[in-house]
């Protein structure tokens, strides 16, 4: 099995674990792990966190100013308001001290959800907190989202990266992610506005966009992209499409006739490899290079494996 398969552990920044303090699942009091119900952060249990928790009035909560989300849409809140209502607050928000109220620091979606539903109070877990901790936590919590699209993680990425003055390996163990999650993400920013509306929209996924980074211009990459969601075309084929494209470019610079023999292993090499191989031979023919193209993380491996190659560290 590949090294980088294993499951790393999930990290909350410098300084959150002591804001939040550890807590996990008790049924009895009502209380889950502290996030957001479609990916939870969780903690060893901890008396002193349990005993933070208060019901507090809705209108004694503020909103959190560093909130790095766009603004909710009530509608999209329809399915946790209908939990509400059902099934009450499983999950505490999390707020600190603010003079005589509070201020929210974790759970804006169900603050709204409840007011919704008609709750006048809400559980609430009361913590101390720096400004910086407040930002670092609603940047974290809204990265670890399930339901973002992939520019919207990748934005939360390059905010907190530029304001905690990260390098993208940095933010990765911070985070709990790969560097190259982050990586693919942060290169998504490079399509034009139109494609990246397409990821926005969910009429791409991350791997046509992965594919299309491979083409040159942002004028094919919109004829391309424009093209596959025409057509209902899978990565896969997304990936040929942009081979074929790459393929039948003209070569920059210098232009001259290879041998019978080194297109012919061009070919068979493409073939085996199932992408783009250029071979060039210095004059002489003793010296040269193989290029090998490849348009994702995922296709550099598929070919490192492909040539018996186990993949080390990261690219």
């Amino acid at each position: 099995m590949n090294p980088k398969s294993k499951e790393k552990p999930k990290r909350l920044g410098r300084g959150l674990e002591s804001l939040l303090g550890p807590i996990i699942s008790n049924k009895s009091n009502g209380i889950r792990d502290i996030g957001d119900t479609e990916k939870p952060l969780s903690f060893p249990p901890d008396v002193s966190l349990a005993q933070s928790l208060q019901h507090l009035s809705i209108d004694s909560i503020m909103q959190n100013p560093y909130q790095p989300r766009s603004p909710i849409n009530d509608a999209d809140l329809s399915g946790l308001v209908d939990s509400i209502r059902t099934n009450g607050i499983v999950q505490p928000v999390i707020v600190r001290p603010m003079g005589d109220k509070y201020q929210l620091i974790a759970g804006e979606r169900r603050l709204r959800a409840s007011v919704l539903a008609g709750l006048d109070n809400i559980p609430a877990l009361v913590r101390d907190a720096s400004e910086e901790e407040m930002l670092e936590l609603a940047l974290i919590e809204n990265i670890h989202r399930s339901d973002l699209n992939a520019i919207e993680r990748a934005e939360g990425y390059l905010v907190y990266i530029n304001r905690f003055s990260l390098t993208q390996a940095k933010a990765a163990e911070r985070l709990g992610e790969d560097r190259s999650v982050i990586a693919n993400h942060l290169r998504l920013l490079e399509l034009p506005q139109e494609v990246k509306d397409m990821l926005i929209d969910r009429r791409l996924s991350m791997g046509h966009a992965r594919a299309l980074l491979g083409l040159v211009t942002d004028e094919i990459r919109r004829q391309i992209a424009n093209q596959a969601v025409a057509k209902h075309m899978s990565v896969r084929e997304v990936e040929r499409l942009v081979r074929r494209k790459l393929a039948s470019s003209p070569e920059t610079g210098p232009q001259y006739t290879k041998a019978a023999h080194i297109i012919d292993l061009e070919r068979k090499l493409s073939s085996e490899l199932g992408t783009k191989v250029a071979i060039s031979v210095r004059k002489g023919g003793q010296k040269g290079k193989i290029i090998i193209d490849f348009f994702s993380i995922d296709e550099f491996e598929r070919i490192t494996e492909k040539m018996g190659l186990e993949t080390v560290g990261e690219t």
